[in-house]
């Protein structure tokens, strides 16, 4: 691939839309300095410099997609309370749409409170509901997600998963059959309670540990051949197109019709890996819409998860910096 046909596709990323489906949270930080040990317990005292809010869980993926200049639209239902409108507030402070967000007088909303002592994460602190939505809140969540695609020119569906309850397989089902009638590509980062659920969709990401859980088997990616045979199997079951999984510093392995194969992880500073699989599943799906061959799907996702894990905290893509990292290493 030429370095131009590389800078057309990022240019093509701008005119995308992209529907995102899932658990959004509120990534809480407080950063400071570790220079004592607490005389209370035998743990650090981190002496605050900082509080920060930034979008997570699902929201993060937003974060991503508009990085690389596509327009996202996530749909998620989060807590009438304090954090829910924290939430909002820092969606309209990044200019995105709400129009998919439902609140709910029986859920509140997720927050991780992560505390960073020197550029290390020393604690994280969950305040979250992980039961399902209830009937009547799936109902409306699948109505707001339908009137979107029938009023927007949506390119791709991406369902990020994080077992917090608002993806359900009745929700999978409905949306992966609206976006086939629509002739949508539907991409989907999956967790273990609906891990199985996902079916006719085009890209499927787990990770390892999501696969090995998922499934209910311990894969060795170093056994070449049974691990290409249970991959093959899953999907041939489930009728997906198309599985990358993310291999941590192996890189990922991807799935297709025509070939199955390891794109190696390029050597990293490594500072913090929260946040790569959403770098990931967005830069991937944005590919899919664009009709882009796996293989060369894979390699820029690859480098993009790989460029966020030297960055302490969860944050999404550069797309200047992608873009040059990119031409350096996959252009010709």
């Amino acid at each position: 691939m030429t370095s131009q046909e590389l800078n057309n596709i990022f240019e093509s990323f701008s005119h995308l839309k992209a529907l995102i489906i899932g658990d959004v949270m509120v990534d809480a930080y407080l950063w400071g300095n570790v220079d004592r040990i607490s005389p209370e317990a035998p743990v650090p005292v981190v002496s605050v410099t900082k509080k920060e809010h930034r979008l997570g869980g699902a929201a993060n993926v937003v974060l991503n997609v508009q990085a690389l200049g596509a327009t996202p639209i996530v749909c998620s239902v989060i807590g009438n309370d304090e954090n829910g409108q924290l939430f909002l507030d820092l969606l309209k402070k990044r200019n995105l749409s709400s129009k998919g967000i439902i609140q709910s007088e029986s859920r509140k909303t997720t927050v991780k409170t992560r505390v960073i002592g020197g550029n290390q994460q020393m604690l994280r602190v969950d305040q979250e509901i992980e039961e399902e939505i209830t009937l009547d809140e799936a109902n409306q969540l699948f109505e707001r997600i339908s009137e979107i695609i029938s009023k927007e020119n949506i390119d791709v569906i991406i369902f990020q998963d994080y077992d917090k309850g608002i993806i359900t397989s009745d929700l999978i089902e409905k949306v992966a059959g609206f976006a086939k009638l629509n002739n949508i590509p539907v991409a989907a980062d999956p967790k273990k309670k609906n891990f199985l659920n996902y079916k006719g969709i085009s890209l499927f990401k787990p990770n390892l540990k999501e696969l090995k859980e998922g499934l209910n088997v311990d894969l060795d990616i170093g056994n070449e051949n049974e691990f290409h045979e249970a991959i093959e199997k899953f999907k041939q079951q489930q009728g997906i197109e198309a599985v990358m999984v993310t291999l941590s510093s192996k890189g990922i392995f991807v799935s297709n019709a025509e070939s199955q194969i390891v794109i190696p992880a390029h050597p990293r500073d490594v500072a913090d890996v929260s946040g790569a699989g959403d770098t990931v599943i967005s830069v991937a799906a944005l590919c899919l819409a664009l009709n882009l061959p796996s293989v060369f799907t894979a390699k820029l996702a690859n480098l993009a998860g790989g460029q966020v894990c030297e960055k302490v905290g969860v944050v999404p893509i550069d797309q200047e910096l992608l873009k040059k990292e990119a031409t350096q290493l996959l252009s010709e």
